[in-house]
């Protein structure tokens, strides 16, 4: 099998992630806790790393310190690989002192750093999506296509592709057409699937389908010099790709296992819970292709006579005498005695409570690290470092969209704990 050329991996940091506030409000998205032990951005560094991928560039500009303490502790590589990854933060120089003004213009802004050779490949990826993907299979077909770009696309519910780009491709999978963001209905209607391409897909009700693009773009080394060329395009979506589409042969690769854009709240929120299904739609149980992520050395996790239904619970967490349904429970959470946690994700904390410190908690009238006893909170995310004092009632149930205080915030259905927040005991909130 002919030997693939080099590959550079550019994963991009987000935007100011307004979308997920507040869990976005002092980190960027990709730094964002998911599942109980990872990261978001430790999805895109994992599938490049089980697909071979091992120079890896990841550009960031909001709220970066998280991010940047996560990437520098957990992806160390030995000096014989020539394996890294980057983190290329925005900066000011003599020659430019703005800021990335989008996707495209992010990538461009650090051309200087990749020495790219015109047969090199880029990759180009998100860093707030949760899917696994075999980078290898999509070189592979890149190369054999001869294309100049490659577009990773899924097949989704018309009713579910306005925020992404929607495209129509031609029997051979090369892009005829490409719509970003489409909002008008007439438009979103004549991308939808017909033929053979629909008969193609499992489900075969009356549904309609449009072929979405992923935010996962392949480029050829020399495409990608000439793409960026032009200072005023800023964003592959709305620009580049449209702009290329006449010019350069751009194909589709096809992907059809879970994938999930997690851009707001109520999305984040279900696609945590939704691994605590018996069969769930993403497997962090695949030895073969493990998710890495900082280690912690941390204790196992501890249930003193907890009840637990569908529950994912990291290291260090300790359950005491509580009830548990449908929930994710993060690396050192804490939840006392007599509490129940219905459909919640607990984020959990950065660092244990010692004896000292909790005898300082209670001569200062603060809560404790965790959720305190008594306590009944649903429908919930618990961001990290939070203190819920006894006998609290927290639900987003009657309170209005947007609905905030110091502490709590409603979103999409979801009542947020913020990170580092104080919810004063016997606090009573929604129904």
């Amino acid at each position: 099998m002919p030997a693939l050329p080099r590959v550079i991996s550019i994963i991009m940091g987000g935007g100011r992630g307004s979308r997920l506030y507040p869990l976005t409000k002092d980190r960027c998205k990709p730094a964002v806790p998911l599942a109980g032990n990872y990261r978001l951005v430790d999805i895109p560094i994992s599938n490049c790393l089980n697909s071979g991928l091992n120079q890896i560039f990841v550009l960031t500009q909001f709220n970066t310190a998280s991010l940047h303490k996560h990437i520098q502790q957990t992806y160390k590589f030995d000096g014989f690989g020539r394996g890294f990854v980057d983190i290329l933060a925005a900066e000011q120089t003599g020659d430019k002192e703005s800021w990335y003004q989008g996707t495209a213009d992010a990538v461009r802004q650090n051309l200087h750093h990749y020495d790219l050779k015109d047969d090199d490949l880029v990759l180009i990826l998100s860093g707030d999506q949760l899917y696994r993907l075999d980078f290898e299979e999509l070189v592979r077909q890149h190369v054999e296509s001869a294309s100049d770009v490659t577009i990773a696309a899924k097949a989704l519910p018309s009713d579910q592709v306005s925020t992404l780009g929607v495209m129509r491709v031609n029997p051979e999978l090369r892009i005829v057409e490409f719509a970003e963001k489409p909002k008008d209905p007439a438009v979103i209607s004549s991308l939808i699937l017909t033929g053979p391409a629909r008969a193609r897909l499992s489900d075969q009700s009356d549904r309609g389908y449009c072929l979405a693009s992923m935010g996962i773009y392949m480029f050829s080394g020399r495409v990608m010099r000439e793409a960026l060329a032009d200072p005023a395009q800023t964003d592959f979506g709305r620009e580049v790709i449209p702009g290329l589409l006449f010019t350069k042969r751009m194909m589709a690769y096809v992907f059809d296992g879970y994938w999930e854009d997690i851009g707001t709240v109520g999305s984040f929120w279900e696609c945590n819970l939704s691994l605590t299904d018996p069969v769930p739609p993403f497997d962090f149980f695949d030895g073969r292709n493990p998710v890495f992520t900082h280690p912690r050395f941390l204790p196992p996790a501890k249930l003193n006579a907890a009840r637990s239904v569908r529950v994912l619970m990291a290291d260090g967490a300790i359950v005491d005498d509580s009830e548990l349904s449908r929930c994710v429970i993060g690396v050192r959470s804490v939840v006392r005695a007599g509490s129940r946690l219905e459909n919640v994700v607990m984020m959990g904390a950065d660092f244990f409570e010692r004896p000292s410190d909790l005898a300082r908690n209670h001569g200062l009238g603060r809560p404790d690290l965790g959720v305190g006893p008594g306590c009944l909170i649903r429908n919930a995310i618990i961001d990290k470092n939070a203190r819920i004092g006894a006998n609290c009632r927290l639900a987003p149930t009657g309170l209005p969209e947007k609905w905030e205080n110091e502490s709590l915030f409603v979103c999409d259905g979801v009542i947020v704990v913020k990170k580092g927040a104080v919810v004063a005991p016997g606090t009573v909130v929604g129904e």
